[in-house]
């Protein structure tokens, strides 16, 4: 029986990195809550099997293989969702990368590519996806973002940057979109999804927040199921931690 608080039954959400780590958790909990699911990521072969898991639910889902930074190919996944469900109901814009490299050593080419897969793609696909809900029924936006872009570390600037960029886009999208559309920040702390196998142990037994440690993938689902569902109708433009209570 679907949660009456996080009922989503007919809704179509399309989530970007949504092949693993939170997007997958995503994908899982909105196709367990009622949702049909389009599932984008780099890996068509990964896709497929998290689309699997939606359809293992009885709901329908879509693979499409997309690199996130690249407004051509995000312009085809739009139309492909479009043209398989007929909307979009939730859009997630999960996809990212952080690699951690010296002010001085980042290249022009690692620069551009952190700027276009954290920021750039996801303007072109938040943008023209919150139009046609505008046009529509409306819709929700959920940006995932980083505590790297409230409490920047060294190392990782670019990255900062490009989430610090992230949440301003939902502010303003919120107000130029709205009332029919929402648009919050998902502002995630340390996860141990695939990335923290890099980690050294000791990080990944704890972390500086209020909670002292990281949290599980699966620590994400609530949020982003209350930013997803009518239950958050009364929050847009909004910056929603988790992350264990980060400084």
């Amino acid at each position: 029986m679907i949660d009456p608080l996080f009922d989503l039954t007919g809704k179509v959400a399309l989530v970007t990195g949504g092949s693993r780590g939170l997007g997958l958790q995503m994908v899982r909990a909105f196709a367990e809550h009622g949702a049909d699911v389009i599932v984008a990521s780099r890996k068509l072969d990964a896709c497929e099997a998290a689309a699997d898991e939606v359809r293992a639910l009885g709901r329908r889902a879509l693979a499409y293989a997309v690199h996130a930074a690249r407004w051509d190919e995000i312009d085809g996944l739009i139309e492909a969702g479009y043209a398989a469900f007929g909307r979009i109901d939730i859009l997630v814009n999960n996809a990212g990368m952080s690699p951690a490299v010296p002010s001085h050593e980042v290249s022009e080419a690692l620069f551009d590519s952190v700027m276009g897969l954290n920021f750039k793609g996801p303007f072109r696909l938040a943008t023209q996806v919150a139009h046609r809900m505008a046009e529509g029924a409306g819709g929700v936006i959920i940006n995932v973002s980083s505590s790297g872009a409230l409490n920047p570390l060294p190392g990782v600037v670019p990255y900062s940057g490009a989430k610090a960029a992230l949440n301003a886009m939902t502010v303003s999208l919120a107000h130029e979109y709205g009332p029919k559309v929402r648009v919050n920040t998902l502002s995630a702390g340390p996860f141990l999804t695939d990335i923290a196998k890099a980690w050294s142990e000791e990080a990944r037994d704890s972390a500086d927040n209020a909670l002292g440690r990281p949290g599980r993938p699966e620590e994400v689902v609530t949020t982003a199921l209350y930013l997803a569902s009518p239950m958050s109708s009364f929050t847009t433009g909004a910056i929603v931690r988790v992350d264990g209570g980060h400084q």
